[in-house]
């Protein structure tokens, strides 16, 4: 598969408008708008970023990467910021949109976005070859762990092993 191409004045604008405290984001062409998170989400992407490391009996294959709100470009020219991102390995791209696709990637709903973090994000995860789908709800401690051929509802606490081998307590 090549990799995504980014408009770079486009990248640039996104860039501008976080300065202002929005996060911007574009999904099969269209564009979303989240204000910045609050404290309970960012307290509640700090633990699960924390508790992430290679699972229990896991191989060595994956390094357990993960980075917090940065923006991937997917293959079909979107970019998203998901509020953790898992890699095997450390992205290449330093100062613009990472190109790598994550192996997971987890989103906690902030308030007034229950739609773009439960509804749109989930489904264009897994449309674009994302294995691994985790939404949390710190508001109502769900968690619904999301593959390519499973749904499940969970309660947090919880402990998830993810398919690249890394595991993390949502």
């Amino acid at each position: 598969m090549s990799s995504p191409t980014v408009d770079k004045a486009l990248f640039e604008q996104f860039l501008r408008a976080d300065e202002l405290g929005i996060r911007m984001e574009i999904v099969g062409g269209m564009p979303m708008w989240e204000a910045s998170p609050v404290r309970r989400h960012q307290r509640a992407v700090d633990r699960i970023r924390a508790s992430l490391g290679p699972a229990p009996n896991a191989d060595e294959g994956c390094g357990c990467v993960h980075l917090a709100d940065v923006y991937v470009a997917f293959p079909d020219g979107s970019l998203k910021r998901p509020d953790i991102s898992i890699f095997c390995r450390e992205p290449d791209e330093d100062d613009e949109a990472i190109t790598l696709l994550p192996e997971a990637v987890i989103e906690v709903i902030s308030r007034g976005y229950e739609a773009k973090d439960l509804e749109i994000g989930p489904r264009f995860y897994l449309s674009q070859g994302i294995r691994d789908v985790v939404v949390f709800d710190p508001h109502t401690l769900m968690v619904l762990h999301l593959t390519p051929t499973s749904a499940e509802r969970l309660v947090s606490p919880v402990d998830i092993t993810l398919a690249c081998g890394c595991a993390c307590r949502v």
